[in-house]
């Protein structure tokens, strides 16, 4: 029996949980294994930390992480300066980089948390260091847990410690642990599986057979709840049937669904039960059944030598020759079916189908495999990609195909980068100096001067009160008028008309100068507001002038250090490539070997289940030609 391990999807949902929950951008309910991805609102004060979280909520970890990275080694989140480090040591935790994770978390850690987020950093890291199966670290990171988890975590932390505790044996100590737990009425039903699979490991099978029993009876309102019951009846039943308790193993058997997962073995070993009973006639009947099933399956396999064992023990002889005959020509069958499948895999065809049928758009770990690629013998792949090592070994492997495409995409970029430097310098120095021509023909220093003295008349008018300066075109033409006229008025001196048209000079000058004081407040802010755009214009065009001077001077210096950045980066790329390319080499054989491996072991079932086949077929042929003998030696007696 093995200790109930929460899928893997799970896991990387727990990794990404807790950068939110860490990093402040999730609420309490994150903390929950089922909880809904609820976010709660959160101020971003840096634009470029806003950028990475718009690629993370997309799911697209590897442009976030990147990304951040860069706004890191520019300065650029100096307001999220923790934040921004929480986030990128969870992207590297959900990448499974726990060390480097853990060095930024313990980093973060020293600068003084509050203890809730001490502890959840701690968990989620030991979750996912017991996830790619470093087990020794898993523990010193739980171990540094305090008291501050939320009641939903804490029931969580018990149960990895419990199966860390199982994974080094110590069954005792899982036990203890786990203890806690069982009692209370809102105990999860793995932390019950595990505490009794750890009691029968332990030597109380009394204790364990009562837990798991409860969780083969209860009510499972959805389909993985029934898996665990389906799996708890199954591990009660084998559990019976090494303590020579055939009856109870077939009352825990019965329960499991006949489309359960775990119906194969179910089937098996309730056929076995009737077997221990002295009942071969009940055991044909799972067996029969389980012999018209998916010849992969090692339980299928079995019952293909478990049914003439029966028939034979019926001493139907004929048949279970028959059926002993049957199961050696199918197990040669499989096992040269076996032999097609691990060629097509070790000439490259299953990684390269399972690539080319699940693409994926950036790492990730939600990545998932959906589409089996097409194999010569499809049903060989469940066991093989039911692996937890092939699969985290096939993460590594995508990735490293994701790092090469990524590499000559950068590769290529480089190629570009340089080429618009090119264009950019030569348009640089094309351009400039004409630019810088005509701002020297647009004479702003003189523009300077001019506009400094109209500043200066503006202020003498506003100080005065001088409306005439302000007058339009056609007050100013009435004012020249009027001047030609009071000199003419002072030439004619005593005429006889002149003092009538003097006072219409008068009537006529006083209503100008009404005019011109009515006027004046409008035309001056008016006039001000001019001159204050005027001003800016000047002072915008000086600037774009002393820019292009700077330009002048510095573009050429960052062209420079531009071109020395390509130089620099493009070695380190095309270094880079052929290490990912070596390594990806390195790690296809690794699956390969891995999935290879997985059915060799078949193989080997196989070739056992086949000598036991023959063996039983030469016992059958010893037991006819003994009973023939004795029949020979009976009728020459009676002669």
């Amino acid at each position: 029996m093995r200790t109930w391990q929460v899928s893997g999807t799970v896991w990387r949902r727990h990794a990404v949980a807790a950068v939110l929950a860490c990093a402040g951008l999730a609420g309490p309910a994150l903390a929950a294994e089922d909880a809904p991805h609820t976010i709660q609102p959160h101020t971003i004060q840096d634009p470029h930390y806003g950028d990475s979280l718009f690629y993370f909520y997309q799911d697209r970890y590897f442009s976030s992480v990147t990304k951040l990275m860069v706004s890191q080694h520019f300065k650029r989140v100096s307001q999220h300066a923790d934040e921004a480090e929480v986030l990128r040591g969870g992207l590297l935790l959900a990448y499974g980089m726990h060390r480097e994770a853990g060095e930024i978390f313990a980093q973060l850690l020293e600068r003084g948390v509050t203890p809730s987020v001490r502890d959840r950093a701690w968990y989620y890291l030991a979750k996912i260091r017991y996830q790619r199966g470093y087990l020794a670290e898993a523990e010193d990171a739980i171990g540094r847990i305090g008291s501050s988890l939320p009641p939903e975590l804490d029931e969580e932390r018990a149960l990895l410690q419990a199966n860390l505790l199982m994974a080094r044996a110590d069954y005792a100590g899982a036990t203890t642990v786990l203890n806690g737990l069982a009692p209370s009425k809102s105990a999860g039903r793995y932390a019950r599986f595990n505490l009794g699979v750890a009691l029968i490991r332990s030597g109380n099978p009394g204790a364990g057979d009562a837990l798991l029993d409860d969780l083969g009876k209860a009510s499972a309102e959805n389909q993985e709840y029934r898996s665990l019951r389906d799996r708890a009846n199954v591990a009660l039943g084998f559990e019976a049937l090494q303590s020579k308790r055939p009856e109870s193993a077939r009352v825990y058997l019965e329960r499991v669904r006949l489309n359960s997962p775990h119906a194969n073995k179910a089937l098996l070993g309730f056929g076995w039960a009737a077997a221990e009973m002295k009942e071969p006639r009940l055991a044909l009947v799972p067996w029969l059944e389980l012999n018209e099933r998916e010849v992969s399956d090692a339980a299928v396999l079995e019952s293909k030598i478990a049914v003439p064992y029966a028939y034979a023990e019926l001493k139907a002889y004929g048949q279970s020759l028959a059926g002993y005959t049957s199961a050696i020509a199918a197990f040669d069958r499989e096992s040269r079916n076996l032999d097609e499948s691990i060629a097509a895999i070790r000439s490259g065809r299953l990684l390269k189908g399972l690539l080319d049928r699940n693409p994926g758009e950036e790492m990730g770990w939600f990545w998932t495999l959906d589409k089996l690629p097409e194999m010569p013998h499809a049903g060989h792949l469940a066991p093989v990609l039911a692996q937890h090592a092939f699969q985290e070994a096939f993460k590594n492997y995508r990735d490293l195909h994701f790092l090469a495409r990524n590499l000559a995409d950068w590769s290529d970029n480089l190629v570009l980068y340089g080429e618009m430097l090119a264009n950019r310098r030569e348009a640089f120095a094309q351009r400039l100096p004409q630019v810088r021509a005509k701002a020297r023909d647009s004479g702003l220093g003189t523009l300077r001067q001019r506009v400094d003295g109209v500043a200066g008349e503006l202020k003498r008018v506003e100080a005065e009160g001088d409306g005439v300066t302000l007058a339009d075109a056609k007050q100013r033409e009435l004012l020249a008028r009027l001047e030609r006229a009071r000199s003419a008025l002072e030439a004619a001196g005593t005429e006889p008309d002149a003092a009538v048209l003097r006072e219409r000079y008068r009537l006529v000058s006083g209503a100008l100068a009404w005019q011109l004081a009515q006027q004046y407040p409008a035309r001056l802010r008016e006039t001000q507001k001019a001159f204050r755009t005027v001003d800016a214009e000047l002072a915008q065009a000086l600037t774009r002038d002393a820019a292009l001077a700077q330009a002048e001077r510095d573009e050429p210096a960052r062209f420079d250090a531009f071109a020395a950045r390509i130089k620099a980066l493009d070695p380190r790329v095309q270094a880079l490539i052929p290490r990912v390319a070596t390594l990806a080499r390195e790690q296809q054989h690794v699956m390969q070997e891995l999935a290879v491996a997985e059915l060799v072991r078949q193989k080997e079932r196989l070739a056992e289940y086949a000598a036991q086949a023959r063996f039983a077929v030469a016992q059958l042929y010893d037991r006819a030609n003994a009973a023939s003998t004795r029949q020979d030696a009976d009728h020459a007696l009676r002669q």
